[in-house]
């Protein structure tokens, strides 16, 4: 089945909500206790917009399979060029591919924002998120040890940064 990437809508927003929530209860890679309300996106969607920072969704048949977007990496104005990003694909897809085709277009939409840096937060445990990520040419750049609890234990968090130059062009497949 094809995957189609293209900018979420208010629309996409259940099916976006479904996959954060699951990342939220069973996984460390969103370090919240509390899943998140339809309002609570709706809200991150209007702000993204209104800051021109995209929202992309894969879609697989009628199904929300995965979301990318990118956001600030600090409020300050020194930090303009660097972006941090959030990458999610609804368990069910796993394995799929699906990320890997959602980062290009999300790289694309960075540089085209004049974004020199793109940066990734990743539980340190999380070993096919930091894979996945040194694939598509990110490099650690830090952690921080017991800096989040989740789980009922300390979680140590691993900073990765991709510089998007030229190469943010070549295609994953």
């Amino acid at each position: 089945m094809k995957v189609t990437i293209r900018q979420a809508t208010e629309a996409d927003l259940p099916g976006i909500l479904d996959i954060v929530n699951d990342a939220i209860l069973n996984s460390t890679a969103i370090w919240s206790h509390y899943a998140y309300t339809l309002d609570n996106r709706r809200k991150w969607l209007a702000e993204r917009r209104e800051k021109n920072q995209p929202i992309l969704v894969a879609v697989l048949g009628s199904d929300i399979a995965g979301f990318a977007s990118f956001g600030d990496f600090r409020p300050h104005d020194g930090y303009l060029h660097s972006v941090e990003h959030s990458i999610y694909v609804h368990r069910h897809h796993h394995g799929k591919g699906i990320g890997k085709q959602l980062m290009p277009p999300l790289f694309h939409a960075a540089k085209a924002l004049g974004k020199h840096v793109m940066i990734g937060g990743i539980e340190a445990g999380n070993t096919g998120s930091l894979k996945f990520h040194r694939d598509l040419g990110f490099v650690e750049t830090g952690r921080l040890k017991e800096v989040g609890w989740k789980f009922d234990r300390w979680l140590d968090l691993v900073f990765m940064q991709k510089i998007l130059d030229a190469s943010t062009d070549i295609r994953i497949d």
